[in-house]
């Protein structure tokens, strides 16, 4: 039934599509690129199958923000309609049961700037806004019937404009009182009792009642097919900071009605720090497909099953026991026979199936390529994000064992650059363990010679790099780099033993496993042994710091967001139940806190010239941790630098500062790794 040898054709054809046919016409990337890329995401299927909605985001230099839209395709490719063109961001579109409307949250004229419900008549005219919460709306879905929508709704900040009656004066932000054992999220801030609650809204009457009131925070709200009940995810136990062990329940469609918790698995069941989609219903409403996660101890790095449970009650059954690999947003067929998810594997990840009842797993598309997200639709239509590492993510149809463009948002710009293929390399560590990485040449390398190499290193650590579009990877190529990247020990793709390799020893092994990386680069005649740089962001950005404290070979490194002294993140990041269960109490098992501080104890052997960045505003890994790193560094008088984004968290958005960020990076690698002159020192 399935066409694999049609599907690996496809993959390949998209793999060469960005990389070859460079004509005259054609330029070399450039860092304002990054204003011309469009990044593609959340694809909705229409009730009858016959269009795919989805968003495009592209920076908008004037606002300094990206700008994220509502688009929609036919389902034959032929028709392409934007359908939002405003300067705030829509995003999260949802098709009413009738298809007469597309909703979407936005913040547009909100003087709170929080999400709110829009409803767009497809039959024409303006978008209305049907929703007034003062928290705002993060989430929602339309029952099947069409008359409701299902809210995840966020308690109203108290020192908001919004909330106080003091109209003429700007009002003093009330202290803030902490007495959770988490107290602080990136992007939220501090952690009071403020939470996310389930609503009900009525369509027609634009009325909105809670239907979880209390301590709970809620999220991912799932519609039975007869629109009595919705199921969603929370941790309803006592003192929840505590532990990661979210579940799911379910609650009827009424005011009053008390939630039943379905799931008993002692770990995490849809842990939402993996992303992906809400639980899915079975067409029947007697089942529930979802996530569950691995025992508690091993945290994130713990492998993801797909499992069904009953909706009345019982236990729940892992379909997917022998695999050993992560699997994301499991959704039901349209006629119940299967369940579709993402199955994550070495460096790619594809559209698989498994029988509802349980039995062998079938993919739906195979080759060398990265598929982020899926819709199922009517009459087994499935929609999904997909890409190479010369072709951004675009909307394509899964038809017949291969896949079918959709969108082309990229195209035209794709057309104009010239872009260098990414090679799948295979190397053994130090200790003969098979390590997996990519090899990006120069755009005009010419064989036999050597050239400056740059070893990029992925966060997590439990991801992966994979074969998708990397902007970073490409510009470095562009100005005259290699680029060599690793999946470390530590990293996702390859399984949960594979994963738990650094537990309590970072630095170590998968510090051995990315040097083993630039042996190879070097071994091949591609990289010059002496002119090499490295670096990372998050853990990308630990192990780095790990790699440069333990191996003097690098003449530069850029370490985003990291962290070195273990001990200063405890109490001062988001993490205290993860360093917990790995490393213990700094005060009862001080030896595994400092073995993996090893670049703040041993500071002193760093030589490497050092580029440090963060967001001013980071509760991930926050700033401290880099301030650290480059006062040490000072005191030693190594040649450093430390970047400071101001009003960023984590994840650097601001369309300046992200340009910014890779300008410093090609400087910084330029002038140590091709002595060119700095240019990001005389800013």
């Amino acid at each position: 039934m399935r066409n694999v040898a049609g599907t690996v054709f496809l993959w390949a054809t998209l793999v060469t599509q960005g990389a070859m046919g460079q004509g005259p016409g054609q330029r070399k990337l450039e860092l304002d690129d990054l204003y011309r890329l469009r990044e593609v995401g959340d694809p909705q299927i229409s009730p009858d199958g016959t269009w795919v909605a989805y968003t495009v985001s592209l920076p908008d230099s004037s606002e300094d923000q990206a700008n994220s839209d509502i688009w929609m395709t036919s389902w034959d490719g032929a028709r392409s309609v934007r359908l939002t063109s405003r300067k705030s961001s829509e995003h999260t579109p949802r098709w009413s049961p009738d298809e007469r409307y597309l909703t979407f949250l936005s913040d547009r004229d909100d003087a709170r700037e929080v999400d709110q419900v829009w409803l767009l008549d497809r039959s024409g005219g303006e978008a209305e806004r049907i929703t007034d919460l003062p928290g705002g709306v993060s989430d929602y879905a339309w029952s099947p019937d069409g008359k409701r929508l299902a809210l995840i709704v966020r308690d109203p900040d108290p020192d908001s404009a919004a909330s106080s009656p003091d109209t003429t004066h700007k009002t003093t932000p009330r202290p803030i009182v902490l007495d959770r054992y988490q107290f602080k999220e990136d992007e939220i801030g501090y952690l009071d009792s403020r939470r996310d609650h389930l609503y009900l809204f009525e369509v027609a009457g634009r009325k909105a009642e809670i239907l979880t009131p209390g301590e709970y925070n809620e999220l991912w709200p799932s519609w039975s097919p007869d629109s009595r009940s919705i199921a969603f995810v929370s941790k309803r136990r006592p003192e929840f900071d505590r532990t990661n062990n979210w579940d799911l329940y379910v609650v009827e469609a009424r005011a009053g009605a008390s939630p039943r918790q379905l799931t008993t698995f002692e770990g995490p069941d849809m842990d939402p720090q993996w992303g992906g989609r809400p639980p899915s219903w079975s067409p029947d409403g007697r089942q529930l497909a979802y996530v569950q996660g691995g025992p508690l101890k091993l945290i994130y790095y713990a492998g993801q099953k797909v499992a069904v449970v009953p909706a009345a009650g019982g236990p729940a059954r892992v379909l997917t026991p022998t695999l050993d690999r992560n699997v994301l947003s499991p959704v039901w067929s349209a006629d119940g026979a299967s369940i579709l998810f993402l199955l994550e594997d070495d460096r790619v990840t594809d559209v698989a199936s498994v029988p509802s009842g349980g039995g062998k797993i079938e993919q739906l598309t195979r080759g060398r390529g990265f598929v982020s997200d899926l819709a199922v639709g009517p009459g087994g239509k499935v929609a999904v994000l997909a890409g190479t590492p010369t072709v951004p993510a675009e909307v394509f149809a899964v038809e017949g064992g291969g896949l079918r463009r959709l969108s082309r948002q990229n195209d035209s710009w794709l057309a104009g650059i010239r872009l260098t293929p990414v090679e799948e390399i295979s190397f053994k560590s130090r200790d003969g363990r098979p390590i997996h990485g990519f090899l990006v040449r120069p755009i005009d390398y010419r064989a036999g010679t050597r050239v400056p190499a740059v070893l990029k290193i992925h966060g997590g650590p439990v991801y992966q790099f994979s074969n998708e579009f990397d902007l970073e990877w490409q510009l470095l190529a562009a100005e005259g780099f290699a680029v060599v990247a690793a999946n470390p020990r530590g990293s996702s793709g390859r399984g949960e033993k594979f994963s738990t390799a650094i537990w309590a020893d970072w630095g170590n092994k998968d510090g051995q496993d990315v040097l083993a990386a630039v042996d190879y680069a070097v071994a091949a005649g591609v990289a010059d042994p002496g002119r090499l740089g490295v670096g990372g962001w998050s853990y990308g950005g630990i192990l780095t710091n790990q790699v440069i404290a333990r191996d003097r070979r690098f003449k530069a490194a850029t370490s985003g967001a990291g962290q070195s002294n273990a001990l200063a993140g405890y109490g001062t990041d988001q993490y205290v139940r993860e360093y917990e269960a790995e490393l213990g109490t700094p005060w009862g098992n001080t030896a595994a806190w400092l073995k993996v501080s090893f670049p703040f104890v041993h500071a002193d052997r760093i030589v490497t010239p050092t580029l440090f960045l963060c967001g001013d505003k980071d509760f991930n890994v926050p700033l401290l941790n880099s301030e650290q790193m480059y006062q040490a560094l000072k005191s030693l008088g190594r040649e450093t630098q430390l970047v400071i984004y101001p009003g960023e968290h984590h994840g650097i958005k601001k369309p300046s500062y992200q340009r910014d960020r890779l300008e410093r990076y090609l400087d910084w690698y330029g002038r140590h790794l091709k002595h060119q002159p700095d240019r990001a020192s005389t800013r």
